[in-house]
């Protein structure tokens, strides 16, 4: 199910986006604080006040979130790695990196960026109220004092709870770190951080239910009864998240053993540079139903046509430009050897934007590896 997302901004170059359930959220811990926590802590304040509050706190809580991403995403750029963006959404946020870090080090150090941005915050927070209720502050000064106890707290809370040594949690990601330096397999120590990351995803769902049951039975105060649904909540995601990952190593992990010769597509269709693009769309994109074709002059692979590239010319023009008029010119990334395996492959598309490559042995052709050919390879290997 396709949820949307919305770009509200760019920090260090990378888009920030806004899930759709980050709204959901949003609105509980606004309507948590507002009866709950402030009234507590404040007592004898207007209901619009708490609520206002607690509108306030609540953004300032998925700020406190939005940093810590910034906090990986800051170090992995260091290192060279792609942020392609970050996004908030019902379980606080996520940086999405275009690629895995180069070394033990990098991940050990991408990981642990986060809690330390998130500890830092919380330190600084709870020293200003520490500092502002030791002043004699202005009316409506406690409200201050109040919130940054709160943002305080909540800071140190999600530093910790990401310290947690299952993956795909900071703790696991530094766990992977020392795996991965220990046995020198980057794939068998994720695997092994996300199995860890299960046995924690059953902990606390497994905790939660106590809490709930607790509450619901009596044996427990009613106020345990939200914390033990939102560890069930959080433990199921811990499980999900770390059951995906899994599945994923395993499937990179054939993806890495299966050569580019097994997958490649033999039957190469070329087409002559000097070709009208009409003839080439009723020839060929029409004929074979293929997403583009090599170009070659005289058996050499002089660039290549999509079908992207044709529709980029107004279809009256067809008949009066030619292919080498609209191919995207070939250079040496468009070519690889035919041991390469499917991840070498995948990864040379996504850093050229090539959705096709041309699998050459001693200068010869031999075949194509396409986008498609790959999603056939994964559609078969799912399971």
């Amino acid at each position: 199910m396709n949820v949307p997302a919305w770009e509200i901004g760019r920090v260090l170059g990378i888009p920030i986006r806004i899930h759709a359930s980050w709204f959901l959220v949003f609105v509980f811990v606004t309507w948590s604080l507002a009866t709950g926590y402030l009234p507590g802590a404040l007592p004898g304040l207007s209901e619009s006040r708490y609520w206002g509050m607690g509108a306030v706190a609540a953004l300032l809580l998925f700020l406190s979130v939005l940093l810590h991403e910034l906090g990986h995403s800051y170090v992995a750029q260091r290192y060279r790695i792609p942020i392609g963006q970050i996004t908030l959404f019902l379980f606080g946020g996520i940086a999405q990196m275009r690629k895995e870090p180069p070394s033990p080090k990098a991940e050990f150090f991408i990981a642990m960026a986060g809690p330390l941005v998130s500890f830092a915050l919380g330190l600084c927070c709870l020293g200003l109220a520490m500092a502002a209720e030791s002043l004699p502050l202005p009316s409506g000064g406690q409200g201050f004092v109040v919130l940054g106890g709160l943002l305080g707290i909540v800071n140190v809370q999600l530093g910790l709870f990401n310290l947690i040594p299952g993956f795909p949690l900071d703790g696991g990601r530094a766990l992977r770190a020392g795996l991965w330096a220990w046995g020198n397999n980057f794939h068998r120590a994720t695997s092994q951080a996300a199995l860890i990351g299960l046995g924690f995803g059953v902990l606390l769902a497994g905790l939660g239910a106590v809490l709930l049951g607790g509450a619901i039975s009596g044996t427990l105060e009613q106020s345990t009864a939200s914390n033990g649904g939102w560890l069930m909540f959080i433990g199921a995601f811990l499980f999900g998240a770390a059951w995906s990952t899994r599945k994923q190593v395993t499937l990179r992990i054939t993806l890495s053993a299966t050569a580019v010769r097994d997958v490649m597509i033999r039957a190469v269709v070329t087409v002559a540079p000097h070709l009208a693009v009409q003839t080439v769309v009723d020839e060929f994109f029409v004929a074979y139903g293929y997403g583009g074709f090599p170009v070659a002059d005289e058996r050499e692979i002089v660039g290549l046509i999509s079908v992207e590239d044709v529709q980029a010319v107004p279809q009256g023009l067809w008949s009066w430009r030619t292919v080498r008029d609209v191919m995207r010119p070939a250079s040496p990334e468009l070519f690889i050897p035919p041991d390469w395996s499917i991840m070498q492959a995948m990864e040379r598309m996504v850093q050229t934007g090539w959705d096709r490559l041309v699998v050459v042995e001693q200068g010869q052709p031999l075949g194509l590896i396409t986008r498609s050919a790959i999603a056939q390879f994964l559609q078969l290997h799912k399971g």
